[in-house]
């Protein structure tokens, strides 16, 4: 793996200077966690994207989400945090950027994500995707699952960056208009 990003860096694009790990981030993970951490050893600058998204239903305000993966990622020196709205090959462009990260799950992640690579692809041919797989204490984490079992009444500190877990409590559990310990 390393023999490929090492010619990827060297003969295709010179030195990685910035990877866009772009997401809605509603709520960011430890699973978002280990990838934007892994994804930061690649390049000189990290641009997490968190995605406002119109179509989607966000707990989170897009300026909530991104100061909550501020927090999250503040000890890690290459990554910087900004909010978008519109197509992330737009965003991509706007910060001269061409190599996108995604994070891959097993199986039910694949067939999205593909679908996600040839829709980039056909709005911007210069565009890369580098997939980095899920850790596998992270491999069925997903956001959507994170809500679902707090509403269930179950424990999702372990789930979340530790320094915005009573955060995400607290607004989970305004969402549903009562209290959870």
């Amino acid at each position: 793996m390393s023999v490929l990003l090492t010619t990827l860096n060297d003969e295709v694009y010179g030195h990685m200077k910035t990877i866009v790990y772009p997401g809605t981030f509603d709520p960011v993970s430890k699973g978002h966690l280990d990838v934007i951490e892994r994804g930061a050893h690649l390049c000189e600058r990290l641009v997490v994207g968190v995605a406002a998204h119109a179509y989607k239903n966000s707990v989170w305000t897009v300026e909530e989400r991104t100061d909550m993966v501020r927090m999250a990622t503040a000890e890690i020196p290459n990554v910087v945090v900004e909010g978008f709205d519109g197509l992330v090959v737009d965003f991509m462009k706007h910060l001269g950027a061409n190599i996108m990260l995604r994070g891959l799950r097993p199986v039910s992640d694949f067939e999205y994500e593909v679908q996600l690579a040839w829709a980039n692809k056909h709005l911007d041919p210069t565009i890369d995707i580098i997939y980095l797989m899920s850790s596998p204490e992270h491999s069925f984490v997903s956001s959507t699952l994170i809500k679902q079992m707090y509403e269930g009444g179950g424990d999702i500190r372990d789930l979340v960056p530790e320094v915005i877990a009573d955060r995400i409590m607290l607004r989970l559990s305004r969402a549903r208009g009562g209290t959870h310990d």
